[in-house]
């Protein structure tokens, strides 16, 4: 389940610990902790492939601290990704907004 989404993660969280924490081939005690974090709240997800972006869901489901963490390496990691793996970089933001707009389409659809 959300295979794609934990590669994406992964990626961003090991391009942060090594800019940041100045590591190389590995993730430092912290970063490895939010990487497996965010790859629990993946896996528990409610909806599932079918997920939004973070930013735009209506159910916050990492813990304060946490979602802070990973706010700020997703505001440094981004803008690399583009550089460092374009191709995959792509692949998400057109997955991502697809997913919002037909997100959004199903919950204003309930709301009437």
């Amino acid at each position: 389940m959300n295979v794609e989404e934990k590669k994406v993660v992964a990626t961003m969280i090991s391009i942060y610990c090594r800019s940041t924490h100045h590591t190389k081939n590995t993730l430092c005690e912290e970063c490895d902790k939010l990487l497996s974090y965010a790859h629990q709240r993946l896996e528990k997800c409610p909806f599932g492939e079918e997920k939004p972006t973070c930013a735009s869901c209506p159910v916050h489901c990492y813990k304060p601290a946490m979602r802070q963490k990973i706010k700020e390496v997703m505001r440094m990691a981004g803008p690399r990704m583009l550089f460092l793996h374009p191709i995959e970089t792509v692949k998400h933001y057109y997955k991502e907004r697809k997913r919002e707009r037909d997100f959004s389409k199903r919950t204003k659809a309930t709301k009437k």
